[in-house]
């Protein structure tokens, strides 16, 4: 029996696609990932009986980087990323360990079906994944088809039974369009962001930004911000003036008239006006008008409009909207949420996704009435051939989805439902009048049918106050004409919903990548969500665009990102060569990358007005070994010392506190050293600013402190203080923290496990004698004679804080990693414990394993 081997983009749907072929008569269990299962059951295929086995991959399989040397910033001229470095696939989670999970599964398969999600990036998938599989899969006779692809729109019955019915090909061109996207924004991405971060980090003492990224489209998503920042700024308030009447239309009622020249900026212009209309008393009817007119149904929902409404309406961020659609996909309570059409097909089921709703406690009312009486045809809207439009697929309840995805189906629900309802009809009145020389109007409208504001409330006609009977020649008592000054306003700041108009409007991104856009702008610092989820530039945002603006505004216009998304589109539509595309875009920014090194002088005149330099910076901590003077210490990430007269700046360990430490100098270079802490229950080790910068030790690494300094006779370093190897990794040794008395511990110089030991001793110190049995170096302890828990009247004691009984008994254990062998029931490594002077101790193979060495340190992870 012949084997059909087939993939979907996620677990959760590859369950539901197996459910609905088998008709849950199937098997499942997990893959050797752990993550994705595999489900099992018998069926045809082509006319023959075959073994289906249903899987998944986790989204892509693969992701491009660069190879070897140059992921390395240091070591390579970001230049050199535009043509010369070398590219490769990588896996994209290799804890997945997803090509050899998909080659297991798909050894000996005869078929594939391939049930990626049905867009650009869910072809591109489709490649990655038969490049594992094939190789692995029986040979094929000449001309047999063996590859297919899935297209489907929905998680239902009716859809994966079609899609299983006519199963097409996957498309290259699709593909390599996204390949040639992933491509230019790594090259251009990485080639940018490298040069201004090696360029800026450093140079600034408040400028907290670990990196300063530039992104095609990322880039011009800020400059849609900072732009409407500049708008606001730049705005200069008017005055001016306007009319207000108000006419007695009976006893109890009033009503206010709007001047028909609105508002004039002249204040004696505008008082003129009023000297000659505020004597009249009555208002004079001059015409009346009663229209018919129709506020039209939405059209259907795309994916842009949906990002959209989530913002503006339910307060949720594009990303996060996204991620829930995805959700409620996956589950099948609507379509598949990435689409930019807005127009059904002709040949579209409305009524079904309508009778799923025929229930619900909600809207049953209203969608059993457009059942009864007949639907009405959605407009026609934009079809972009991908896609049918956002539509629910069954019905569901708060109860089921919790209350964001609640929120976000229930929009989707109500506005479908409005697609296939009436339009809204109201009557529009109006009354113009004259009072004196001057012309005033008033309206009102009144609803005549609400149609699919029924199920669209916030959407329904404002109610105005309906208008008096009256016909030409009517006149009115005036009871009040003043004259209001008031002042012009500037806009506000963008909001998501007018970002994500903007960014469609210019071809900024696509209907998936528009949030990661917009996220990434906010997580990168660049601008803050304030309220009403508006988008208010940073002073880093608002630098690096008018920098960009200053050398080369293309950066930062959606123009140029526009005309290489239509290249894009012309590969996918095989209408443009791959090659020839990715060639002539990335020699455009190259030459645009290299006049932006020559020029970067004008940007950094930006950031001196809007960023202090280090010198002005920080607080002084520490004395430089070269001048003596004392260098500043700055915390805004990443931290670092400077010295502003040797203008030298030294970088410290991130994520941790920094203070002076006890004034000691190091042998080698007479620098302060500075001691670096995680917290009272973490670890901590002193450094020297110069060493850690600049090993002095062939077998040092840039960023290392006195704990695996091998200096071997400076009192701070790991050949004085270093005491075995750690019990939890293999490379780490136990070093003594000498500042952490009366609570001491040691701690591992590699890994975060920390172990306390020897609670109140006042003296703690490293002997240069070994244990014999597992060559540790012994401790020798002093405690007060007042609280020593050693026995008789002894304050003093010297051993191994691996094998010594006495020490054992005075380490307390609160916590130990899970893989730890004393947990695991199993023997220890034997491996010594040695510490070795002048050299990093590596230990030997020791005769014998101490029954309670493992339990004989208190190792917790911080």
């Amino acid at each position: 029996m012949k084997t059909v081997l087939m993939v979907a983009e996620k677990p959760s749907l590859a369950q539901s696609i197996a459910k609905i072929l088998s008709r849950g008569n199937m098997s499942s269990h997990k893959g050797l990932n752990g993550t994705c299962s595999v489900h099992e059951y018998s069926g045809t295929f082509a006319g023959q009986p075959v073994r289906f086995k249903m899987t998944s991959v986790c989204g892509h399989v693969m992701t491009l980087d660069f190879l070897g040397k140059y992921n390395k910033w240091d070591k390579v001229d970001p230049a050199e990323l535009f043509s010369q470095a070398p590219t490769e696939k990588k896996e994209a989670n290799p804890k997945l360990n997803m090509v050899k999970f998909l080659q297991v599964e798909g050894k000996g398969c005869d078929y594939i079906v391939l049930w990626l999600d049905c867009d650009k990036e869910g072809e591109n998938i489709c490649f990655e994944v038969l490049d594992a599989v094939l190789p692995v899969m029986n040979p094929t006779h000449s001309g047999e088809k063996t590859v297919f692809r899935a297209r489907f729109s929905s998680i239902t019955d009716t859809d994966i039974c079609a899609a299983m019915a006519r199963l097409g090909e996957p498309d290259h061109n699709e593909a390599l369009s996204v390949d040639a996207r992933q491509e230019l924004d790594l090259r251009i991405g990485c080639a940018f962001t490298r040069f201004q971060t090696k360029y800026f980090q450093g140079k600034y003492g408040n400028l907290d930004s670990s990196l300063i990224s530039f992104g095609p489209c990322q880039t011009p998503t800020l400059g849609f911000c900072v732009e409407r920042h500049d708008k606001i700024q730049s705005f200069k308030p008017e005055t001016y003036w306007v009319l207000q009447a108000k006419v007695s239309a009976d006893k109890d009622r009033s009503l206010l008239l709007d001047w028909d020249r609105v508002r004039v900026f002249d204040r004696e212009i505008a008082q003129m006006f009023l000297n000659m209309t505020k004597l009249e008393k009555e208002a004079q009817v001059e015409a009346t008008s009663r229209k018919e007119k129709a506020k039209q149904r939405p059209l259907a929902l795309n994916t842009v409009e949906m990002l959209r409404v989530a913002s503006s309406s339910l307060g949720m961020g594009p990303q996060h909207a996204m991620q829930t659609a995805e959700r409620l996909y996956t589950q099948g309570y609507i379509s598949y949420p990435r689409t930019e059409t807005t127009h059904y097909p002709e040949n579209f089921d409305l009524r079904g996704p309508l009778r799923q709703q025929a229930n619900h406690p909600y809207w049953a009312d209203t969608v059993k009435r457009l059942l009864a009486e007949g639907i009405n045809r959605p407009r026609k809207g934009h079809d972009a051939g991908d896609h049918p439009p956002i539509t629910p697929m069954r019905s569901a309840t708060e109860a089921e989805l919790g209350s964001e995805a609640w929120r976000l189906y229930e929009y989707i629900t109500r506005h479908f439902i409005a697609t296939v309802s009436y339009d809204c009809k109201y009557l529009q009145s109006s009354i113009s009048f004259r009072i004196g020389p001057e012309r005033f109007t008033c309206t009102g409208k009144t609803v005549i049918s609400p149609g699919f504001t029924e199920i669209m409330p916030w959407q329904s006609v404002p109610l105005e106050e309906s208008l008096p009977t009256c016909q030409r020649g009517n006149c009115f008592p005036v009871s009040e004409m003043k004259m209001l000054e008031k002042q012009t306003n500037p806009p506000d700041y963008l909001t998501e919903a007018e970002l994500i108009t903007l960014m469609e409007k210019h071809g900024i991104g696509t209907d998936a990548s528009i949030p990661v856009h917009i996220n990434n702008i906010c997580q990168r610092n660049y601008v803050t969500v304030e309220s009403g989820r508006r988008l208010k530039p940073t002073n880093l945002g608002i630098v690096l665009v008018h920098g960009y603006y200053k050398i080369d505004a293309e950066l930062v216009l959606p123009t140029i990102r526009s005309a290489v998304e239509k290249q894009l589109n012309l590969i996918a539509q095989g209408k443009a060569d791959y090659r020839q595309v990715l060639g002539h875009t990335l020699d455009v920014f190259k030459r645009k990358f290299h006049y932006f090194v020559d020029s970067i002088a004008g940007m950094d005149e930006l950031m001196e007005v809007s960023f202090s330099p280090l010198a002005a910076t920080g607080k002084p901590l520490s004395r430089c070994g070269k001048c003596h003077r004392f260098m500043k210490y700055i915390q805004a990430k990443p931290s670092r010392l400077h010295c502003s007269h040797c203008d030298e700046t030294y970088t410290l360990p991130q994520n941790g506190t920094i203070k002076l430490y006890k004034e000691l100098r190091c042998p080698l270079d007479d620098f302060e050293l500075v001691l670096w802490s995680s917290g009272s229950r973490g670890k901590s080790y002193p450094l020297c600013p110069y060493c850690s910068n600049h090993p002095p030790f062939r077998d040092m690494k840039k960023g290392m402190g006195c704990n695996e300094c091998t200096h071997p006779t400076c009192q701070h370093s790991l050949s004085m203080l270093g005491i075995g190897q750690c019990v939890e990794c293999e490379s780490g040794v136990l070093v003594l923290d000498p500042t952490s008395g009366p609570k001491w511990k040691v701690a591992c110089n590699k890994c975060n496990v920390v172990a306390h030991c020897f609670e109140n001793a006042y003296r703690v110190r490293v002997s240069a004698d070994t244990c014999p049995t597992c060559e540790a170096a012994l401790l020798a302890v002093d405690f007060n004679k007042a609280k020593s828990p050693l026995p008789g009247d002894e304050t003093q004691h010297t051993g191994c804080v691996f094998c010594d009984p006495v020490f054992q008994e005075l380490v307390e254990l609160k916590h130990a990693a899970s893989c730890h062998p004393m947990h695991r029931g199993g023997p220890g490594r034997r491996q010594g414990r040695g510490r070795a002077r002048g050299r990093r101790p590596t230990g030997k193979p020791s005769a014998r394993r101490p029954k309670d060495k493992m339990s004989a340190l208190a190792a917790y992870f911080v």
